[in-house]
């Protein structure tokens, strides 16, 4: 069986319009995904002791994820605002809370039971990527970044680098994909959004249109990409498969509310009312 970890970030993510919240955070949705796909998935992180952390962890262990390493500790689960244009997503405000942490020797020992660990650029793990990558293979989403630097940095730990890409065109797409796997890379995704997605080694390269469908919300689908990817290629299938079956997976998570479900009427605690209105405010800005 596919074994994958996921340590790093988590959030609610409240949609005001609706009044609910939904588990969510790059690493988070990747763990629940694997799962979905038939992996064996386990979430490191850290999580408030509020009702969004009671949330958190009611979803995880519902999917299956082993969450002996979840954390809960005092203070705010991290939250995001979330509005909409037009299906996409905008993120209006958030709070990271207690979704930061500093790994132990405990967590960092734990990832060697398992064949890879997912981590997003936006977990503040980047300085433990050398001594996670001596423990399982290391999957990496830089999202957006762009930094050559950076790439160089964390690039040649991985096994499987990915890259969110909406708006690059083919040639943008293939020179960030050769600098990665320059730096050492095994592989390398590009997820462009309705453009499709870019797979690549140093001896493949495969392309795959996106699965055009009416989307209700476009939040987590390029985790949802990432997840099936990494998942496809452990289990060694053929990477054309690998992208139609991603293709597929990402289309399913745009048509429902949050990442990966599991709504819950939204906890307005730990948000004061000056952020309410300041999001609301930008929510009718971009409307």
């Amino acid at each position: 069986m596919v074994k994958i970890a996921a340590m790093g970030d988590n959030v609610v993510d409240c949609y005001l319009a609706r009044g609910e919240m939904y588990p969510g955070g790059n690493c988070l949705n990747v763990a629940v995904n694997v799962s979905r796909f038939g992996g064996q998935a386990a979430y490191v992180g850290a999580i408030g002791r509020d009702r969004a952390g009671d949330l958190i962890h009611a979803a995880l262990s519902s999917e299956r994820v082993d969450v002996s390493r979840l954390r809960r500790l005092d203070g705010p689960t991290a939250y995001c605002l979330i509005g909409h244009h037009n299906a996409d997503r905008i993120f209006l405000t958030f709070d990271l809370g207690v979704s930061m942490f500093t790994p132990n020797r405990e967590d960092l020992d734990f990832l060697s039971g398992f064949q890879a660990t997912h981590i997003g650029q936006s977990s503040g793990l980047d300085a433990w990527i050398p001594e996670i990558a001596s423990k399982s293979l290391v999957s990496y989403d830089f999202s957006t970044r762009r930094e050559v630097e950076h790439r160089y940095s964390i690039g040649r730990h991985c096994y499987l680098a990915s890259v969110s890409g909406d708006g690059l065109d083919d040639k943008e797409s293939d020179a960030i994909a050769s600098e990665l796997l320059a730096c050492g890379s095994k592989w390398v995704l590009v997820t462009r959004g309705r453009a499709g997605a870019l797979l690549r080694s140093h001896s493949v390269s495969c392309r795959v249109a996106a699965r055009l469908v009416e989307p209700v919300d476009t939040l987590g689908a390029g985790d949802t990409f990432i997840a099936r990817t990494l998942f496809g290629l452990l289990k060694q299938e053929a990477p054309e498969n690998i992208l139609g079956q991603a293709a597929e997976a990402a289309a399913a998570t745009c048509q429902h509310y949050g990442a990966v479900g599991h709504a819950a009427a939204i906890d307005l605690g730990a948000i004061t009312s000056e952020i309410l209105i300041r999001a609301r405010r930008l929510q009718d800005e971009t409307a």
